[in-house]
């Protein structure tokens, strides 16, 4: 098969422990160099916090497999210093279309509206994104990224979690004061603790293909995500296609419980199959070649906890839903966002370590959020029953008629971050707003001017906990905003002003450049927002109270009881 990609091979090293009597103690220790463990590992390294990553293979990951990046996710990896460079090299799309046969029955626009720096989603195979985060993760003297050093056993305790490591120079062991399990859906650590993972497994197989086109089969500045039900290449089954980097193009077929996943990979099944759906798209003329084939069952399951003591489990290893709505990666990704700034605050002593507890809640509720939306695509589309494909059936023909049926069309619908309305850790709101900038909501984007240049709101929301205040403050509260700045958890204040409008001295404070986050935040003079490490709402006020800020601070901080 073609290859777009040379895989790297990173250089393996011996351990220091290895030839050590005593046992290492260390704060952090992440399993698992994949998109989660490298975001988490890079996220607790711009923090302050040393890291050991440990891999047991030397180079990432083969086949594109996740593909699909949403707008929060990038905007954390703008965070973390590597979101232009996905943007680059990935394909930006916002615009899904959904067919049955022959006609649209639906479509969705991620971003229907403008004054976003960043797209509804971005196509880029997953390989180029580990590299990105290997390189990143090697620019940060605090990791210590291990490769070949694999995860024999994990044994938890009180005070901390030991970690013993196979290499090819011998074995070693760390101790840990806190872990964080990355390694995958198959997760070695989770079985061999023998904890729960309870879920669905679907019983359907669906056929991935990686295919090098050799030309275009869509004009390309209407680059989109194509799905068909029924399709007259593939009857009675569904099948999806969409860009990805290096003119490589992802398509899947729907197969079926009965299918033989080593037969289906064979390029003399897969060929065939391809060439049909691109001659009835009316590309008869448009050769290819085959980069990656693979036969997926999908789940949809998750961990009942995914905190356990010190053991802290994330991404796939915590929970893992259907490729169908891209939620598996960007899931991953926001649940070290929303990990990280917590452990900063535990391992530097300015909060509980209690407050962990509020990344298994909030997370699990995110989990279970996808898992509901990723179950709902996946029986609709591979429905289990006479009686439940022809109520699908009957669905699609209704949308080939009225918008009501459109609505009710399900083929996947894409990653959205969840909002975290019940969270412990907001603050509820004493007034009213409008708008959706809720508690526990993440930030909205939107264009700002900083020392009269153009960027964003995002960049200057930063990695710690900021004060939005909209318009100049009285200078009376001068006093109580360089206390909060310099409080044992300091929060940092950003004055948003109308555009035109001068800035107060000696604060930081950035012009409305369009009028977009007042209109978005529902904000007006006096308005202020507290926002948290991972750039969630975490309370908002029509006017500035200092106490209240504190007591929110504390809630958000999981200390509300010594407020």
């Amino acid at each position: 098969m073609l290859k777009t990609y040379t895989w790297p091979r990173y250089a393996t090293r011996r351990a220091p422990e290895i030839d050590q009597a005593d046992v290492r103690r260390v704060p952090l220790v992440v399993v698992g160099a994949g998109p989660v463990g490298l975001s988490a590992a890079i996220d607790a390294a711009l923090r302050g916090l040393p890291v050991v990553l440990l891999d047991d293979d030397d180079t990432v990951s083969v086949g594109s497999r996740g593909v699909c990046y949403a707008k929060r996710t990038l905007e954390i990896f703008d965070r973390l210093g590597l979101g232009q460079r996905v943007v680059d090299k990935g394909i930006t799309w916002n615009v899904g279309r959904t067919f049955h046969g022959d006609q649209e029955v639906f479509a969705f626009d991620l971003l229907p509206e403008a004054g976003h720096r960043r797209p509804g989603m971005v196509n880029l195979q997953q390989y180029h994104l580990e590299q990105y985060l290997v390189e990143r993760a090697l620019e940060l003297p605090a990791i210590d990224l291990r490769w070949k050093h694999k995860v024999a056993r994990v044994t938890p305790g009180e005070a901390f979690a030991t970690v013993e490591v196979e290499t090819a120079d011998g074995p070693y062991r760390l101790e840990c004061d806190w872990l964080i399990v990355a390694d995958g859906a198959r997760s070695p650590i989770r079985r061999a603790l023998g904890l729960d993972i309870e879920g669905k497994v679907f019983q359907d197989r669906f056929l991935i293909a990686d295919v090098v086109l050799d030309g275009e089969p869509f004009p390309a500045d209407r680059t989109e995500r194509r799905f068909w039900f029924d399709p007259p290449f593939h009857p009675g089954q569904s099948a999806l296609m969409h860009r990805e980097a290096d003119n490589v193009w992802r398509i899947d077929f729907q197969l079926g419980w009965d299918a033989d996943p080593e037969a289906e990979k064979q390029p003399e099944r897969v060929t065939p199959r391809i060439r049909q759906l691109l001659d009835s798209q009316g590309f008869a003329s448009m050769g290819f070649e085959l980069e990656w084939v693979s036969v997926y069952t999908f789940q949809c399951r998750r961990m009942a906890n995914f905190r356990h003591g010190r053991l802290l489990f994330v991404g796939d290893a915590a929970h893992q839903v259907s490729p169908f709505g891209a939620r598996g990666a960007n899931s991953g990704v926001q649940d070290t966002d929303n990990l990280l700034w917590k452990l900063q605050l535990v391992v530097a002593g300015q909060a509980p370590a209690s407050l962990l507890d509020s990344y298994d809640a909030e997370r699990s509720f995110a989990a279970d959020e996808n898992l509901l939306n990723s179950t709902r695509a996946t029986d609709f589309m591979t429905p289990k029953s006479r009686a439940a494909k022809l109520l699908r059936d009957a669905v699609l023909s209704l949308a080939e008629e009225l918008p009501m049926g459109r609505a009710l069309v399900n083929s996947g619908r894409l990653s959205v971050p969840a909002l975290l309305t019940q969270s412990p850790l907001n603050t509820p709101d004493g007034e009213t707003f409008e708008g959706w900038m809720l508690p526990g909501a993440p930030l909205d984007d939107a264009p700002v001017r900083a020392g009269g240049e153009p960027g964003w709101l995002l960049p200057h929301a930063g990695q710690g906990f900021v004060l939005m205040l909209f318009g100049a403050p009285d200078p009376a509260y001068q006093g109580a905003i360089d206390a909060l700045a310099n409080g044992p958890v300091p929060v940092r204040a950003l004055v948003v002003m109308p555009a035109g409008e001068p800035g107060p001295a000696g604060l930081t404070w950035l012009e409305d450049a369009e009028g977009l986050v007042a209109k978005r935040f529902d904000a007006r003079s006096g308005t202020a927002y507290l926002v948290r490490p991972d750039q969630h709402v975490a309370a908002r006020w029509r006017r500035f109270d200092a106490a209240a800020v504190r007591a929110a601070l504390a809630r958000a901080t999981g200390q509300e009881s010594q407020a």
